[in-house]
């Protein structure tokens, strides 16, 4: 009995593996920056955009007014085809980028324009999304702080909640020096993720609401050496158990472990590719000195 069950779950495995197979898609994307948006700023977004245009177009959308509403009075023009798009909204995920993306850098009228290009690997969501919620918090652990953009000396904390058990891993990308921070499992955890319990709130990097054992705890002040930075900040989660990259300890005592950001990439890619459901959610961060 035993033998017939174990093969049975292994068909099936073999199954969602097969109707989870890549694609490989090009995506091109112009964007009109505003004047307040940096140029290193206003490629970002394009990439970003340049990444959903070709998930949409391999795998179609679902269109939801309000995000279509809220996406045009911030680009402040008229391609509304894709202005519909929200990053929930495409029937994918954007799994690896297999070329580096092309930039053409240009001024209308005055106004910064970037037009992208860009190659990857994409999957389509087949399945039910596990439904997390992740909040960056500033200077304060209730959900009344979440924000995007720091101030040199801010202090920074993670609100998480998912309606199943699960394991949890948080990086910080410096986008300057395209290092990668490990920020959760904490350090002196010994574990290779964060265990995550269903339906309870978490609040990440705050020892006085650490949940089990308050000495473990690493706390987060965010700096900057320029007028402007910009960070990523990537929430790994999986109702799976999985182990965080390896990575190593700094130099400065007071910086979390670190790695080159093409070996996260590279261990990120190998997740995805194993376990299916695995959510990877990316939280841009502005901060300013």
């Amino acid at each position: 009995m035993n033998r017939v069950v174990a093969i049975l779950a292994f068909l099936s495995i073999v199954s969602a593996v097969h109707a989870q197979k890549l694609k490989t898609v090009t995506g091109t994307y112009t964007y009109h920056a505003p004047e307040n948006v940096t140029l290193e700023e206003a490629k970002r977004t394009a990439l970003e955009r340049a990444q959903l245009s070709a998930i949409a177009d391999a795998f179609g959308t679902v269109v939801s007014q309000s995000n279509s509403t809220i996406l045009t009075n911030e680009n402040g023009r008229s391609d509304s085809h894709f202005l519909s798009l929200g990053g929930s909204e495409v029937k994918g995920e954007w799994i690896e980028t297999t070329k580096e993306p092309h930039y053409t850098i240009s001024y209308e009228q005055g106004m910064l324009v970037v037009t992208v290009t860009v190659s990857g690997r994409v999957r389509e969501i087949v399945t039910s999304s596990i439904d997390i919620v992740a909040k960056v918090l500033r200077n304060g652990t209730e959900e009344k702080f979440e924000s995007s953009e720091f101030r040199n000396g801010d202090d920074m904390y993670l609100y998480f909640k998912s309606p199943v058990d699960g394991y949890l891993a948080v990086y910080l990308l410096d986008e300057t020096t395209q290092q990668v921070f490990c920020l959760l499992p904490y350090r002196a955890s010994g574990e290779g993720a964060y265990r995550i319990e269903h339906d309870r709130p978490y609040i990440l990097f705050s020892a006085k609401d650490e949940p089990t054992d308050p000495s473990i705890v690493d706390e987060y002040t965010l700096t900057c050496t320029r007028s402007t930075e910009f960070n990523d900040l990537y929430i790994i989660f999986s109702p799976n158990p999985f182990t965080k990259v390896n990575s190593s300890d700094s130099m400065n005592e007071v910086q979390p472990r670190q790695l080159e950001y093409e070996e996260f990439a590279k261990w990120l890619k190998k997740l995805r590719k194993i376990d299916i459901q695995v959510i990877s959610t990316k939280k841009a961060i502005l901060i300013v000195s």
